[in-house]
């Protein structure tokens, strides 16, 4: 690395530059709802729930607070007993197994594929008479086996809630993330392919009833035009400022899809080379990626991000500590050797739709450099 290719930062993801790049269109948004008022349940939440609905192709959408809250919503409509259990993935962010414990039923953990995503050769060996649902996990912009998911869900009597929450606009064979099972759940959190200026979420479904008990339990239980409570509900309503944002993102969100996808093919030709990293292309027909992270396996693990952070890469390291390794959840430990594998080696390189092609161009040479080339 020189003087003339180094620079002081490359951030993995800026909201900030983002916004400039939508300035116009997210200020006046911002005016017309506060000129209004229309702070809670207005027309621009029910617009940008028909436009997700339509982007995923369900339809019903229902806006949530966050990722968690349409996870946890989505299993507790399905959740009969305490003694249900839930097939989740073992690597995953927490709060999909989370949710299955608040909706008051026992996850059962499964170990993954190279991909990232739940191993379907191993959920057969994990279904009981006790078996009641499956969390398939779509991780990084990258669909878990969803024909095979349906399949085994179809054979043994399974609902399947899809957490698509880092998945938005990826698809098998035309058929979208959030679309093939009872629900899709996804999450609006700032850094998301679809993020907000806060914290929100969403749930995607065809079931008509659901999305109807969502919608109440969503806000205390109450139908908003009968005024009747159905339920002892939860206050994790989707603010309307925020679902005004989104549905001028969702607008962009195939044209940044677009641009994610040309930088992920300059890391492959660039990095492809190098024998201790095993990028994540996985060349399944009819699977579409969409880049949500670019997650890269390292053999060197943690000693190849500590270099890119050192040299001003900003990269993301997600759970270099399964989450069932922590004592306070209160999880088996059952082994998961592929979990443990990646966990260890697992490193994100910056992946937006505002990177500019000279940081591209340094993450990759930075990436060379630890490498010797």
């Amino acid at each position: 690395m020189t003087e003339k290719t180094a620079v002081k930062k490359v951030k993995f993801v800026s909201p900030r530059r983002l916004y400039g790049m939508l300035k116009p269109e997210l200020d006046a948004a911002y005016f017309s709802v506060m000129e209004r008022g229309a702070l809670i349940n207005q027309r621009e939440l029910r617009d940008f729930e028909a436009n997700l609905a339509k982007f995923v192709g369900t339809k019903y959408a229902v806006g949530v607070n966050s990722g968690y809250d349409a996870l946890m919503l989505s299993v507790k409509y399905r959740v009969k007993s305490p003694a249900d259990e839930v097939i989740v993935p073992a690597h995953t962010f927490v709060a999909s197994c989370s949710a299955v414990v608040n909706a008051g039923a026992k996850p059962v953990l499964v170990d993954v594929g190279a991909d990232f995503n739940i191993d379907c050769s191993k959920i057969k060996a994990a279904i009981t008479p006790r078996t009641r649902g499956i969390m398939p996990v779509h991780l990084s912009g990258w669909m878990a086996d969803m024909p095979r998911v349906m399949e085994i869900a179809e054979k043994h009597d399974l609902w399947v809630v899809e957490d698509a929450c880092q998945s938005l606009g990826s698809s098998i064979d035309g058929r979208g993330a959030g679309g093939w099972g009872d629900a899709g759940c996804w999450s609006f959190y700032p850094f998301k392919i679809l993020g907000g200026y806060g914290d929100g979420g969403g749930i995607t479904t065809d079931d008509e009833e659901f999305a109807a008990w969502a919608r109440r339990l969503r806000y205390n239980g109450e139908d908003r035009e009968t005024g009747e409570y159905h339920a002892h509900g939860y206050t994790c309503l989707l603010d309307n400022i925020q679902a005004a944002w989104l549905d001028i993102k969702l607008r962009h969100l195939p044209g940044w899809i677009a641009r994610r996808k040309a930088i992920a093919a300059r890391y492959k030709a660039a990095l492809g080379e190098l024998p201790n990293l095993t990028l994540p292309h996985y060349d399944r027909p009819g699977f579409d990626h969409v880049y949500q992270n670019y997650t890269l396996r390292a053999r060197e693990g943690e000693k190849f991000s500590a270099w890119m952070r050192e040299h001003g890469v900003e990269v993301l390291t997600q759970f270099r500590k399964p989450y069932y390794k922590h004592a306070g959840l209160g999880l088996k430990d059952t082994g998961f050797p592929e979990t443990e594998a990646l966990s260890r080696e697992v490193c994100s390189l910056p992946m937006c739709a505002e990177l500019t092609d000279e940081e591209v161009e340094y993450i990759i040479a930075t990436a060379r450099a630890f490498y010797g080339k």
